[in-house]
C-alpha cells in the first residue's frame, strides 16, 4: 500500500502541473486577449488560483513521496 501512495504522490504532482498549465493556457490567456471586463477573471486565474492549486497538490504529492501518510506503529 505504501508503494501505491508513492505512485499517487507522483500523480498529484503531475495533476497540479497540468492544472496550472490548463488555467494559464486555456483560461487566462484567452481572457487576457479578450480584454475589457474579462481581465478580472484572468487576474484571478493567474494570481490567485494557479499558486493555490499548484502549491496544494504539489505539497500533497511531496508528502506522499516522503511517506508522511504511512502508518507508524
Amino acid at each position: 500500500m505504501d508503494i501505491l501512495k508513492k505512485i499517487l504522490g507522483i500523480v498529484w504532482i503531475a495533476l497540479g502541473a497540468f492544472a496550472v498549465y490548463y488555467l494559464i493556457v486555456n483560461q487566462a490567456v484567452t481572457l487576457w486577449n479578450k480584454g475589457g471586463e474579462n481581465v478580472i477573471p484572468a487576474v484571478i486565474y493567474t494570481v490567485v488560483l494557479c499558486p493555490m492549486i499548484a502549491g496544494a497538490l504539489g505539497y500533497f504529492g511531496i508528502y506522499c513521496l516522503q511517506g508522511e501518510y504511512n502508518k507508524k506503529d
